[in-house]
């Protein structure tokens, strides 16, 4: 089974070979994504252990939505033995997320 993750914008993308799902998770991502892709490999009579292969859209995105994103598609690859690819095809041995851009980091007031 192959297994695509986007959480680079708000509403989180979840493909289970050819079927979609979207949800929102607002602040609960990190504490939520991966009971909802067990509950999603449930809904379709699979379990962990089918995931061959994990896309996942490394951005540019949400810093913390990628980061949350890449480390769930990091562990569950290195721990299920999957193959992990980035939105462009090209495989990984563990993704780094592309954040378009430099960090926001506001001046110290004191």
């Amino acid at each position: 089974m192959r297994l695509y993750l986007d959480t680079s914008t708000p509403e989180t993308v979840l493909r289970l070979d050819d079927k979609e799902y979207r949800y929102v998770f607002a602040n609960d991502l990190a504490e939520k994504l991966l009971g909802y892709i067990r509950d999603k490999l449930a809904e379709n009579g699979a379990d962990w252990q089918d995931i061959t292969e994990i896309e996942f859209m490394a951005g540019p995105g949400s810093f913390t939505g990628l980061r949350i994103g890449a480390a769930v598609v990091n562990a569950l690859a290195h721990e299920l033995g999957a193959t992990l690819y980035d939105h462009h095809g090209q495989e990984h041995k563990q993704i780094l997320p592309e954040y378009g851009r430099g960090a926001n980091i506001s001046k110290p007031k004191k």
